[in-house]
């Protein structure tokens, strides 16, 4: 880690994203759980997700999205200062995931830790890249966002597992000029709510054992029209507090990259933002709720087709269990 008291801005200058081979489509899920196609599009707008082979854990497909980020910023692993990797399904309790990436990427240099906010994951640890770099604590950050939410889910709940897919976006963020890059963030939570999504078991309140897993203690819960109440006014409140803290207004957004959880709720925030639906990045069509992994990879996709231009204004938003909620506006 480096020291330092001039201020810097933070720049991202590599992305990537990996997506497991495997497709489970609403079609599938029918011949699993008392669903339908139509019933999973018209509440989500989900017609297909990915699942990690049973093989792979979020190490494995952090490692792929990493790489791609860091040949994408030309940065060696041995340049790293620091892995922040956010997951609330990481590899094991301990050793942290982002250790477990820092060795398979042979960033000797590189401290790292994972970051549990759930689905708000990926704009806590961009917040806390940016503010790493500012402070003159780090010059050269990876930062992953990867779920295996496949591991986690019921499959005889329908409410939630036609909802979740895996996945795992990366970016290295590095040191800039101050006012270029990130250039306002705003994070808030609200722990009172935090029952609306969670998963009860496997913790040290509620250890598991064989009763325990015999009630399924060990699976996401969810009470889903109480998280939609809350997520639009949230994220809109946390975009527009964000764009108060840069000094800039809506309309100057190229684009929204919303956590992409319910097609209703992106088109919600959307519309109390005036924007246009141009403007919005919207994935989850293909790739369903990757939590953490859903700002990234939406990121790294937009990129990819070219879209994506140096000087494009992106507000990065997102709610998630916690309840945690938060923004990131960056001039790419």
């Amino acid at each position: 880690m480096t020291n330092g008291a001039e201020k810097k801005g933070a720049r991202i200058t590599g992305m990537g994203h990996y997506l497991p081979e495997r497709v489970l489509s609403n079609f599938d899920l029918e011949k699993m759980v008392d669903t339908s196609d139509e019933w999973i599009v018209t509440r989500s707008g989900i017609r297909e997700r990915r699942i990690a082979d049973r093989s792979q854990a979020a190490s494995d497909l952090a490692l792929e999205a990493s790489k791609m980020a860091l040949a994408d910023a030309g940065v060696e692993p041995g340049e790293l200062d620091l892995i922040i990797v956010s997951t609330v399904t990481p590899d094991m309790s301990l050793p942290a995931t982002a250790c477990i990436l820092q060795t398979r990427l042979g960033a000797t240099r590189a401290a790292g830790f994972d970051l549990s906010a759930a689905c708000s994951g990926f704009v806590y640890g961009l917040t806390t890249a940016s503010a790493m770099i500012a402070a003159g604590r780090a010059k050269k950050i990876l930062l992953v966002g990867v779920e295996v939410l496949s591991r986690i889910l019921d499959y005889e709940d329908r409410t939630t597992c036609v909802l979740f897919g895996d996945g795992a976006g990366a970016v290295v963020v590095e040191e800039g000029p101050e006012g270029d890059g990130v250039l306002g963030t705003f994070m808030q939570c609200d722990g009172a709510l935090g029952e609306l999504l969670y998963v009860p078991g496997g913790g040290s309140r509620m250890p598991l054992d064989e009763q325990r897993i015999l009630e399924r203690q060990q699976y996401v819960k969810m009470k889903g029209d109480g998280l939609f109440k809350y997520a639009v006014r949230a994220m809109v409140g946390a975009a527009r507090s964000t764009l108060d803290e840069a000094g800039l207004s809506l309309s100057d957004i190229d684009y929204l990259i919303p956590h992409q959880a319910n097609i209703r709720i992106i088109e919600g925030v959307r519309k109390r933002l005036k924007l246009t639906k141009e403007q919005v990045v919207v994935n989850i069509d293909r790739i369903g709720n990757t939590s953490s992994a859903s700002i990234p990879i939406a990121l790294s996709e937009l990129k990819d087709g070219g879209t994506l231009h140096r000087g494009d204004l992106v507000m990065m938003v997102a709610f998630g269990g916690g309840l945690t909620w938060g923004a990131v506006l960056v001039r790419y």
